[in-house]
């Protein structure tokens, strides 16, 4: 049975079935997908969008060049080292508009890849977990994990939007992911933002984070300037605060959030905010408030141990100097999310030239594992590194566990 559907679905997409997976062709669905996806009149339009999106793939170096879909190079400023150049609202609309209708420089050499066993209507899930099955579930087990698999995943999304164009409420769970993809896995802030938005999510800090990257201080803050509480799982508001150069506003919002029964919460994303700006004896402060706080959240035994983790690599900081860091590796252990996290740090002259993580237990890192040892490469120390949204305790631990290795070649 499982071999027939492969084969029908196959047959009608125009691809072929590879060792139980199925395969479509390179060029396949960018337009259904990436077209005039309308949520609010929940509908895709099929043919037409197929159409520009042909027009859009052929057209996509003068349409869309590398160069303004991704990232503004660093400003200089309030805001940490690192921060994106500024841009006017008109062109980071207009970055946000042509990305979301053009398709990624990799579209057409990633094929349509996904286990003909699951159920493309994307119904809640029910009884056991089963990745293999479940649209939701082959995403966070199969996708997320799998660094290699996620530009696939990207586009088997857009496979299920165009499948669905008919059926609102996978339209909308489709259209989300989209954004959630993009933002998290690739990093592509620009089409984070158009399927964001087409979601209807508006109000999001993450979608105020793809606005700060993009080079639009104001789009950012118009957003998170409603937020009188940051009621995200990792302070995610009060980060991006921080990240922008404004820490009085970031440990306005960390007060008020803890006032508001969350200073677990509040507090962690306060030190962290100091951390970021090199205000250790402030950091070490709000983060000893996280371990006098009775209560918090759900995570509070958790946010206790990166309290402690933190402060424990802020002391070690505060007598480290590279200068008197032996040449050679020097390994070091913190606690991530699923547990130890191993990095292996090299030095060369008194600077930092690697630093690798060399074990881990993570599955929801993201981009973590790669983004914040290049972070501390160029930065030369965890001063101004920014912790990977989605995957903040996992930079943490990559940074808490550099500044152990260093502290060990210190003459």
């Amino acid at each position: 049975m499982v071999g027939q559907r492969a084969a029908i679905l196959a047959a009608a997409i125009g691809g072929t079935v590879v060792a139980g997976m199925l395969v479509a062709g390179p060029a396949a669905l960018w337009g259904a997908g990436a077209g005039a996806a309308g949520v609010a009149g929940a509908a895709v339009s099929g043919a037409a969008a197929a159409g520009g999106g042909a027009a859009a793939a052929a057209g996509s170096a003068a349409a869309s060049p590398s160069s303004a879909l991704r990232p503004a190079p660093p400003r200089t400023g309030g805001a940490p080292s690192g921060a994106p150049a500024a841009r006017t609202r008109a062109e980071v609309e207009a970055i946000i508009q042509r990305a979301g209708v053009t398709p990624p420089d990799w579209w057409n050499s990633v094929p349509l890849v996904y286990p003909p066993t699951l159920d493309l209507r994307w119904p809640e899930a029910k009884g056991p977990w089963d990745p293999q099955k479940n649209v939701g579930q082959y995403v966070w087990s199969v996708i997320n994990e799998n660094p290699p698999k996620w530009r696939e995943g990207v586009k088997f999304i857009h496979h299920v939007l165009a499948v669905n164009k008919d059926n609102p409420p996978v339209v909308q769970k489709a259209v989300g992911s989209l954004g959630t993809m993009y933002h998290n896995l690739l990093e592509d802030w620009a089409r984070a933002a158009f399927w964001w938005r087409k979601a209807g999510m508006t109000d999001d800090a993450d979608l105020a984070r793809c606005y700060w990257k993009l080079g639009s201080k104001e789009m950012a803050a118009s957003v998170i300037a409603k937020f009188t509480v940051d009621d995200t799982r990792n302070g995610n508001v009060i980060k991006l605060w921080a990240d922008m150069g404004d820490l009085d506003k970031a440990l306005a919002l960390a007060e008020a959030t803890a006032r508001d029964g969350a200073p677990d919460i509040g507090y962690l994303a306060a030190g962290d905010a100091c951390r970021l700006h090199g205000r250790y004896p402030q950091a070490l402060q709000y983060y000893q408030k996280v371990l006098d706080a009775a209560t918090g959240w759900r995570d509070l035994k958790q946010n206790k141990e990166r309290a402690r983790a933190s402060i424990d690599a802020i002391r070690l900081v505060e007598g480290l100097d590279l200068s008197k860091v032996r040449d050679g590796t020097y390994t070091a252990t913190s606690r991530a999310y699923a547990g130890p996290l191993d990095a292996a740090v090299t030095v060369q002259g008194g600077r930092i030239t690697s630093v690798k993580v060399v074990r881990h237990q993570e599955k929801q890192y993201y981009t973590a594992l790669a983004d914040t040892p290049a972070q501390i490469v160029a930065r030369q120390g965890i001063r101004g590194v920014d912790a990977v949204t989605g995957a903040t305790i996992t930079s943490e631990a990559i940074m808490n566990a550099t500044i152990k290795a260093l502290a060990k070649g210190m003459q």
